[in-house]
């Protein structure tokens, strides 16, 4: 069969044929994988893009991956300094604008393995928050490399609660300008990206006092290092973290900043100003700081945390046509991996969720766009459902992706823990997103908090008028509950109104029984701080419904939109319903909790999942290419497209360092060994 010259881009000789248990899944598509790819994309155009991108990354030499494996600490640094170096003057020659799609689609062919990544995040906080005055000013001078800039947040001593930063940025009327100071060891700065060894400047986050009083956190950018010779600046004391889990091509670093003096034009001030006598005006609301962090939540769904998983799924999917191993019966060969149940329910889930995940993303940058504008132009009535919505939605996100990427490593059994694999690498990277921007923990917290507000305000307001006006991410809290599942055999819950309702059920009971124990807990005596911290576990079980909630509904809208595309259609109704009982097997004990459903039928929701897996099966292996990940951009020995996982792993098992270079150690140690027992044998 042909095979697709944009998705075989290693060079290797054996990728000149494709391995059997592999072609033999394509020979029988049941829809066009062509064509899902282009909807993945947003239409055929930007497919196309995409690919030329990839064929100009993939043609020039600095762009090669396949050497990251054996590479070090400060090897992976130089590198991806280097490669976006190469991207920036690609990027000059052909006219590619900033935050333009061929630069996305080239982060993307590279995995994200670029250095000065930071640069992106100040530019979008910049824009956030800064006056037109400040883009004009700074934006061009980030766009040309004129300086290096990061995004300084995460403190030695705090990271998501952004109340308790302890970095301060004092206002001197009599120069009119702030000064910014860490007063103590857990007021470092910590974490931020490109700041160890990278950085000129910094966009710091910091309390400002002015005028005797203490006005929340500001933005200010801090230079950092010398223009001349990159030393750090009067006050700065800056480095490296050192070693992490992962991310080793990133120069994490710490600021320490020793009464450093900025001007007053260096805050950033479209929500807010400080006059030369100090005088402090507010143009927005207290929340319109953290714009910059919604910004930067919404676009690392599809950018960044979403893709790990899809590339995990690849990998162990095409793997395991590949792999094989005992018979299913005793006369027969060796079966492949993925037709034993036990595997196809290790991974299809996780491939449910990689498109569930898509969807729910697009759906949420929809959103995003619509209340960006409005933002900008200081209407923040959208920015509390925006705030809710991206803080739940990036937290389970990131929760999911996390465990499913792990899921799919251990499936691939021992040569998934093998780095050639490209699985350990993605399990790393992403165990990050539990993080960044946000513990994941104190995001739903959030989400929660919204949801009581709104439950609440159901409760007081019922009745159309406020149908019309209430959020619409919370909207079922005012529609009629379903009390009790009406379906009657296993086949009734493939149909998506009744899965969605059913999950629409459970989220307003949990979020109607956290509002219950908090007050319950108030009118008992407690205060509604302590009050809060001890029903805290009940709200976090309230969120999560919510935003799986959100997400099947997603899901189901993105079908409906596929009309006229039924073949499409039928292979992804079956991952939205797998995604939707898998939710409700995994929480069933939600969903029993008050009759909603009985045990019979959570017997029926089991029988139609495990229908479903063996229906998936068939459609593995074109719903994985489909994501159109190219050879170069996975970096598998196990999920190259051609299948030929066993040769390839052991061609980049010989190029290791260790088996390329001598082995000092043998002279130093295990040659005197072996001599010192020659006499006795």
């Amino acid at each position: 069969m042909d095979r697709p010259v944009h998705r075989v881009s290693m060079g290797d000789p054996w990728s000149r044929r494709v391995h059997p248990d592999i072609a033999s899944e394509r020979y029988t598509q049941s829809f066009d994988v062509e064509r899902l790819t282009n909807i993945l994309d947003g239409g055929a155009q930007n497919t196309a893009l995409r690919r030329k991108v990839e064929s100009i990354i993939h043609s020039d030499p600095v762009f090669n991956l396949k050497d990251n494996y054996f590479m070090s600490q400060n090897e992976r640094y130089e590198a991806s300094i280097q490669k976006k170096f190469h991207i920036q003057k690609i990027a000059e020659r052909l006219g590619w604008l900033e935050d333009s799609p061929e630069l996305h689609y080239a982060s993307r062919t590279l995995s994200g393995d670029l250095g000065l990544g930071l640069q992106h995040i100040f530019v979008k906080a910049l824009r956030s928050l800064g006056s037109e005055e400040q883009i004009a000013k700074w934006a061009p001078l980030c766009n040309t490399f004129q300086i290096i800039a990061t995004y300084a947040q995460t403190e030695l001593g705090h990271g998501t609660y952004l109340q308790g930063l302890e970095t301060e940025a004092t206002y001197d009327a009599d120069t009119q300008e702030f000064v910014l100071h860490s007063p103590s060891i857990t007021a470092i700065k910590w974490w931020p990206g490109d700041l160890g060894r990278s950085a000129t400047h910094a966009l710091v986050q910091a309390q400002l006092m002015c005028s005797g009083a203490r006005r929340g956190m500001h933005a200010f950018i801090v230079p950092v290092r010398s223009l001349q010779d990159h030393t750090p600046l009067p006050g700065i004391t800056v480095g490296d973290i050192g070693p992490k889990m992962g991310f080793e091509q990133t120069d994490n670093g710490f600021l320490r900043l020793d009464h450093v003096r900025v001007p007053r034009e260096n805050m950033l001030s479209r929500f807010a100003q400080v006059l030369p006598d100090g005088t402090y005006m507010k143009l927005g609301t207290p929340q319109s700081n953290y714009l910059s962090m919604v910004v930067t939540r919404v676009e690392l769904l599809l950018g960044e945390i979403t893709p790990l998983l899809q590339k995990a799924c690849v990998i162990a999917i095409r793997y395991s046509v590949i792999r094989r191993q005992s018979q299913l019966r005793p006369s027969d060969p060796e079966a492949k991996v993925l037709d034993y149940q036990t595997q196809q329910q290790k991974l299809f889930p996780q491939l449910a969720m990689a498109y569930a995940f898509h969807f729910l993303a697009n759906n949420l940058l929809e959103f995003f766009h619509r209340s960006y504008s409005a933002i900008l132009n200081r209407d923040f009535s959208l920015l509390p459902e925006l705030h809710a919505l991206s803080s739940g939605v990036k937290a389970m996100v990131a929760d999911f992706c996390t465990q499913g990427t792990e899921l799919c490593r251990r499936a691939c059994g021992g040569h998934g823990y093998s780095k050639l694999s490209g699985l350990p690498s993605l399990v790393t990277r992403v165990t990050a997103s539990c993080t960044y921007e946000g513990e994941n923990t104190v995001l739903y917290l959030q989400t929660a908090r919204f949801l009581i507000k709104s439950y609440l305000q159901a409760q007081a307001s019922p009745g159309s008028t406020l149908q019309r006006s209430f959020p619409q991410s919370v909207a079922y809290l005012t529609a009629p509950d379903l009390a009790r599942c009406p379906a009657q055999k296993a086949v009734d819950f493939l149909h998506p109104e009744l899965y969605t309702r059913a999950w629409a059920h459970v989220a307003v009971r949990l979020i109607k029984d956290s509002v219950h124990h908090l007050q319950t807990l108030q009118q008992s005596g407690a205060d509604q701080y302590e009050a809060w911290n001890q029903t805290t576990v009940i709200h976090l079980q309230a969120a999560k419904a919510h935003c799986y909630y959100v997400t099947v509904k997603s899901f189901t809208e993105a079908l409906e939109k596929l009309a006229n595309e039924p073949a499409i259609q039928q292979a992804l109704k079956r991952l939205c319903d797998l995604y939707a009982l898998h939710g409700i097997l995994s929480n069933a004990g939600d969903f029993l909790h008050d009759g909603f459903l009985s045990g019979a039928q959570v017997d029926m929701v089991r029988t139609a999942y495990l229908d479903l897996l063996r229906l998936i099966r068939k459609d593995a292996i074109p719903l994985t290419d489909a994501f159109d990940f190219t050879d170069q951009c996975l970096n598998s020995a196990l999920g190259c497209y051609d299948g030929n996982a066993y040769e390839r792993l052991f061609h980049w098992a010989q190029k290791s360092p260790t088996n390329t270079q001598g082995n000092p150690a043998y002279e130093k140690y295990i040659r005197p060994l072996l001599q010192s027992w020659r006499p006795k044998l």
